[in-house]
């Protein structure tokens, strides 16, 4: 395989991107933002030397690395997530109307079976988190092409569904979005470049990418202790959307808003879900979607040239 250079192929246009020049599209309902609430569904998928892993998750309410034995603390903290967080969240967001995609490993939903029919009770969407919760950066192409089949299998099955989208936990590898097009994935969030979708070119061909976001993310609740209060977290949600809400009287922008069932589904973060849907409806111009819904309308009104 060649080994990646830097800059990228086509880098001066990556880094360019829209060069300020977005599409001229509308989202439905005359939205100026769409609003992409993601519950990452993970709990089962961690590493764990008691599912057979080399080592144990270290990432916690503290950063802890247990070696040599199972660590019992950290299988306990990620199952309040599926016991507990899960439906806190789940609840709350279903009763506000909001569409939802959950954003699910497959081991997670092995071990958790009842979320996919959840899902496909209430309408949730569901996107393919890879089968543990890990980086792809590092795998060898066929391993990684049997991780990708795996997981994919595993949703359809559970959900009833094949998904549409897909999302690596940290980086992904030079191979994952060829596979992930072999595999009939239609777009990826495997980005972080840009406050709308755009189209990249894999094996010569466009492909949608739905960029994620790391700062409107429960995580730092965790990481850096960027967030403490429920209201830290609200509040530069709620900053975000005020400065695309102004930008998308112009152009169309897109937010997404990275969820966690064991951090903000805990009882002293859950109302910072409640803040932000009340100040989305106090500035009206929000389109609450699924990941899905987002991908087929740009698609449908913004086809690659």
């Amino acid at each position: 395989m060649t080994a990646p250079t830097y800059p990228p192929p086509g880098g001066d246009a990556a880094l360019r991107g829209y060069a300020g020049r977005y599409p001229a599209l509308r989202w439905p309902q005359a939205a100026r933002v769409a609003v992409s609430f993601v519950l990452n569904v993970e709990e089962g998928a961690q590493f764990a030397l008691s599912h057979g892993d080399e080592r144990n998750e270290s990432v916690h309410e503290v950063k802890r690395d247990l070696a040599g034995a199972p660590d019992l603390n950290m299988t306990s903290h990620f199952a309040y997530g599926a016991r507990a967080g899960y439906w806190r969240v789940t609840n709350l967001l279903h009763a506000a109307g909001v569409g939802l995609t959950l954003n699910v490993c497959g081991r997670a939903l092995e071990a958790a079976p009842w979320v996919g029919a959840d899902a496909r009770e209430r309408g949730f969407e569901i996107t393919a988190h890879g089968w543990r919760w890990e980086a792809h950066s590092g795998m060898d192409e066929a391993a990684e092409r049997a991780v990708i089949a795996r997981t994919l299998t595993s949703i359809e099955h559970h959900w009833g569904e094949r998904p549409r989208g897909w999302h690596t936990r940290a980086s992904a590898s030079v191979n994952t979005r060829r596979l992930l097009v072999e595999a009939g994935v239609e777009y990826d969030s495997d980005s972080y470049d840009d406050d709308c979708p755009h189209y990249v070119s894999v094996a010569g061909k466009p492909h949608l990418v739905l960029p994620y976001a790391f700062d409107t993310n429960d995580m730092r609740f965790f990481d850096s202790h960027a967030f403490v209060q429920a209201e830290d977290f609200a509040h530069y949600v709620c900053a975000a959307y005020d400065t695309l809400w102004a930008e998308g009287a112009h152009a169309p922008r897109m937010m997404t808003i990275g969820l966690h069932s064991r951090i903000i589904g805990r009882p002293a973060r859950i109302g910072a879900l409640r803040l932000i849907l009340d100040h989305l409806r106090t500035r009206d111009g929000a389109w609450l979607a699924r990941r899905g819904d987002i991908a087929r309308h740009w698609r449908m009104h913004c086809p690659p040239a």
